[in-house]
């Protein structure tokens, strides 16, 4: 075989491995060549980042962390560890403790405000999560308000896959059960349903997985349209750490209903909202899906006594939305509520009060006039309970379970799987993972009827000892959209909070390779 072929065959698999397109062909040949079907492969590297749990001495904090067992796995044994970040506040100076696995406080007071860059080796935080295997979840607890954020990566068979969710307590002051899953970094997030009213205190919490600062601006809309703020731009992240900024404080305007936008200038950030109520407790509003002419938001719970609908149209045209209640039975359009006008660059609310009347639902915004329809963003604010038993969480629109998705931590009792099928009638699976302390794998099937949202109980591994994974992958049919509710109920509050589970992009498209041997001469 000639030096030129294999430097040909070398350069032609380094391109394939980096953009997914190569081809082979004979010298002269200048026939396109048929394109063959794309290769579906595992990811082999994620990032994770999880939010500082929350400011309350009382808080008790759950990590969970776990990779699906696959049907190939990626390549090598890999690594998937979460640690410490380093602390910091709204001006980027860090500072602050984390804890390590085994209680140990580790002091990070180093001030990366200069340019963000720290020396990372000399710190070597020790995990507070590390995986060691696909199949089976870890844990790990913490207590109080010094609880650090989370950045971490995971390499080779357990990358496809890789989910992580913190569970918070608090029974005392701005009360709640909060939950997030932790999520992979990005550059541009959307949170409708934040607010500045006086009610309320919401913090933006961003977290930098990488080795030099982010800096990250804050938009706000209002009603009226954008709210007036001169200090929600330039927020420095400073390197592998976590900011909170009072979305209050960012403006003068005390308002309901608010979209906020999180962008980076430069790097990559985690992004979540940590909200609380004077009466209703706190938990985290997760980032809305994409801007869509049609959005999900599923897993309503059937005994809701409130709930609130808050878009947002981020683009120059105005949205006219048709809203539907997709019940057990079928499309349900709320009485005096079936369509939504938002205005371009304005927020707009709507109250639909106790719109499941004891039925579990999921929420379809759709164009009035069918066809794409204008591109928004939303988010649900849920009330249950009544006068001092209240508890809110959110539920914000997401994309589908696609070909796999996870939420981590589910207890023997008090988990709900919402499944929704908004077009055609889908068939999932249903994986219930092996215990993090003992426990067999179950596995259930379920057909969704289209229109309709289906609400379980989920499958419990055999043997239980500890918390568990559940994995939803779409077996056949149209698309499924899913949540999990996870309730504690405590001292007659209705304690709870929604997980929505959306493909977790642990496969790669990448198409095969044409290959012509003519060029491989002696």
């Amino acid at each position: 075989m000639k030096s030129s072929s294999l430097s040909l065959i070398a350069g032609t698999v380094a391109l394939a491995a980096v953009t997914g397109f190569a081809a082979l062909a004979a010298p002269g040949d200048t026939s396109a060549a048929e394109p063959k079907a794309a290769t579906r492969l595992p990811v082999e590297r994620s990032s994770l980042l999880c939010p500082a749990p929350g400011r309350s001495d009382l808080a008790e904090t759950t990590y969970t962390a776990y990779t699906p067992a696959a049907d190939v796995g990626g390549g090598g044994a890999g690594t998937a560890e979460l640690t410490a970040s380093t602390a910091a506040t709204a001006d980027g100076t860090t500072g602050g403790t984390g804890k390590g696995d085994g209680g140990k406080e580790e002091d990070k007071k180093k001030d990366d405000k200069d340019d963000g860059k720290g020396d990372r080796k000399k710190d070597s935080p020790k995990p507070v999560l590390s995986l060691k295997e696909p199949g089976k979840p870890v844990t790990a607890e913490v207590s109080g308000a010094d609880a650090p954020a989370l950045v971490g990566t995971a390499t080779g068979r357990l990358a496809p896959g890789w989910a992580a969710q913190q569970t918070t307590v608090v029974e005392a002051g701005a009360r709640g059960l909060l939950g997030v899953s932790c999520t992979s970094p990005g550059a541009d997030f959307w949170f409708p349903a934040v607010s500045t009213a006086k009610s309320r205190e919401d913090y933006v919490h961003l977290t930098n997985p990488d080795d030099t600062a982010a800096v990250a601006d804050i938009e706000l809309y209002g009603p009226d349209g954008s709210l007036k703020s001169d200090v929600g731009e330039g927020i420095t992240v400073p390197a592998r750490s976590g900011v909170r900024v009072l979305i209050s404080t960012l403006t003068s305007e005390a308002v309901e209903d608010v979209t906020a936008h999180v962008t980076t200038r430069t790097g990559r950030v985690g992004a979540a909202v940590r909200t609380a109520d004077d009466t209703t407790g706190s938990d985290w509003l997760a980032a809305s899906v994409s801007p869509n002419g049609t959005l999900v938001l599923p897993g309503i719970p059937a005994d809701a006594t409130s709930v609130r609908l808050v878009a947002f149209a981020p683009g120059d045209d105005d949205a006219d939305l048709k809203v539907q209640l997709l019940s057990p039975g079928g499309p349900i359009s709320p009485v005096g509520n079936e369509s939504l006008h938002v205005k371009s660059r304005m927020t707009a609310g709507v109250d639909l009060k106790d719109v499941t009347r004891g039925e579990p639902g999921s929420l379809l915004l759709s164009p009035t006039k069918g066809g794409e329809g204008t591109p928004v963003v939303a988010a649900l604010r849920v009330v249950r309970g009544k006068g001092a038993g209240r508890e809110a969480g959110y539920i914000p629109a997401a994309g589908p379970v696609g070909a796999q998705a996870t939420a981590t931590d589910n207890r023997a009792k008090g988990s709900t799987l919402s499944l929704t099928a908004p077009g055609a009638t889908g068939t999932v699976k249903v994986i219930a993972s092996a215990g993090s302390k003992g426990g067999e794998q179950v596995v259930k099937t379920y057909t969704v009827k289209g229109g309709t949202t289906l609400a379980v109980t989920p499958p419990v591994p055999s043997g239980l000892k500890g918390g568990y994974a559940l994995t939803v992958r779409t077996e056949s049919g149209g698309p499924v959209h899913a949540a999990r509710t996870l309730s504690l109920p405590q001292d007659g509050v209705q304690m709870f909070t929604v997980q929505t589970l959306s493909d977790d992009r642990g496969t790669v498209a990448v198409p095969d390779a044409v290959q012509d041997l003519s060029v491989l001469d002696d």
